[in-house]
C-alpha cells in the first residue's frame, strides 16, 4: 500500500486547473446541507423554547444566520480536508477532491459566508447570539478541523461541542443571554455526538485508516469503541431528560426522552453483539432520528404556549 501522502498527491493531481468550473450544486455541496438541516432545526427549537418574544422576521433572520454560519464552517472544513477527502471513498466525490472547484474558491466562499452571518446576526438580532455564532464557527474550524481531527481519537468528543452551539445561539437570539436550560440543550447534542459519529467510524474505519485520521476504532479498536458508545448512550438518559427537569419542556417530552434513550442504548447493545457492520449502520441512522425526535418533541410539548401567545410570541 502506498503512503497516504503519495495517494493524496495522485488523487489531487487529477484535478487540473482547466477542470475547475464549479456549478451551483457544488457550492451547495460545500455547505453540507444534510448536516446543516439538523443544525438549523436544533437552532430553531432553542429559539422557540427560550422565554421571551422575538419578532417573527428577526427569528427568521436568526435561523438563517445559524444556517449560513454552519454552511460556512462546512465549506472551510472541506477546503482544509481536501487532501484526506481525496483518499476516502465516502468523500472523494466532493467538489474539491473531484476537481470541480479550486481550493481558493471554497475558502473564499466559506470565509465570506462566515463573516457575513456573524455581522448580520449582530446587527439584526443581538451581540450575544453573534458571539456564540462566532464561537461555533471558530471552534469547528480551528479547534476540531485544524487542531484535533488529525491528532487525537478524542477529536469527536471535544470537537462535538461545535455542533452543540445552535440551540444556545437560538436561545440567546431571544433572551440575549445563556441560561442553565440552554446549556442543557448544548449538553444533549454534545453527549450525543460521540456515539453518533463512532457508529459511522465503525463501518468507515478502513477509510479513516487510509487517510491517517485517528478515529477511535482505528486507534483503540472496534471493541473499545463499542464500549464507549454504550457508555455515552447511558449518560444520555439523564441528559436527555434535563430539559424537562429544568422546566424548559413538560413531561410529555420527558417521558418520550426516556423511551428514545432506552432505544438508543438497545442500538448500542446490538452493536456490541454484532461482529459486522449492520448494527453500526442501523445505529448511525437511528442516532439522527433520535436527536431529531427529541428536539421535535420539545417543540410539540411547548406548542400550546405558542398558540396562547399568538404569532408574535416565539418561546413565550
Amino acid at each position: 500500500m502506498s503512503p497516504p501522502a503519495l495517494d493524496t498527491a495522485a488523487a489531487l493531481s487529477r484535478a487540473t486547473p482547466h477542470d475547475f468550473g464549479a456549478a451551483v450544486g457544488d457550492y451547495v455541496a460545500l455547505l453540507k446541507p444534510r448536516v446543516m438541516s439538523l443544525v438549523v432545526f436544533t437552532g430553531f427549537v432553542g429559539l422557540y423554547l427560550a422565554p421571551g418574544h422575538l419578532h417573527p422576521l428577526l427569528a427568521a433572520v436568526a435561523v438563517l444566520c445559524i444556517a449560513v454560519g454552519a454552511g460556512a464552517a462546512g465549506a472551510i472544513n472541506m477546503w482544509y480536508e481536501r487532501d484526506i477527502d481525496a483518499l476516502m471513498e465516502r468523500t472523494r466525490r466532493r467538489p474539491l477532491p473531484a476537481g470541480r472547484m479550486a481550493p481558493g474558491e471554497a475558502l473564499g466562499f466559506g470565509a465570506v459566508l462566515a463573516v457575513g452571518s456573524v455581522i448580520v446576526m449582530g446587527l439584526a438580532v443581538n451581540g450575544a447570539a453573534a458571539f456564540l455564532l462566532t464561537l461555533a464557527i471558530g471552534f469547528y474550524v480551528f479547534v476540531y478541523t485544524i487542531g484535533l481531527k488529525r491528532r487525537t481519537p478524542q477529536n469527536i468528543v471535544i470537537g462535538g461541542a461545535a455542533g452543540a452551539f445552535p440551540p444556545m445561539i437560538g436561545w440567546a437570539a431571544v433572551t440575549g443571554d445563556i441560561s442553565v436550560a440552554a446549556l442543557a440543550l448544548f449538553a444533549l447534542i454534545f453527549f450525543w455526538t460521540p456515539p453518533h459519529f463512532w457508529a459511522l467510524s465503525l463501518y468507515s474505519a478502513g477509510d479513516y485508516a487510509k487517510a491517517g485520521v485517528p478515529m477511535l476504532p482505528v486507534v483503540a479498536g472496534k471493541a473499545e469503541t463499542k464500549k464507549q458508545m454504550l457508555l455515552y448512550t447511558l449518560v444520555l438518559w439523564p441528559v436527555a431528560v434535563a430539559p424537562a427537569l429544568l422546566h424548559a419542556t413538560g413531561w410529555l417530552y420527558g417521558g418520550a426522552a426516556l423511551v428514545l434513550s432506552a432505544l438508543f442504548t438497545l442500538c448500542a447493545l446490538a452493536v456490541c453483539r454484532d461482529a459486522g457492520d449492520r448494527a453500526a449502520r442501523r445505529m448511525f441512522g437511528f442516532s439522527i432520528l433520535y436527536l431529531f425526535l427529541l428536539f421535535a418533541l420539545m417543540a410539540i410539548d411547548r406548542a400550546p404556549g405558542l398558540l396562547a401567545g399568538g404569532v408574535a410570541g416565539f418561546g413565550a
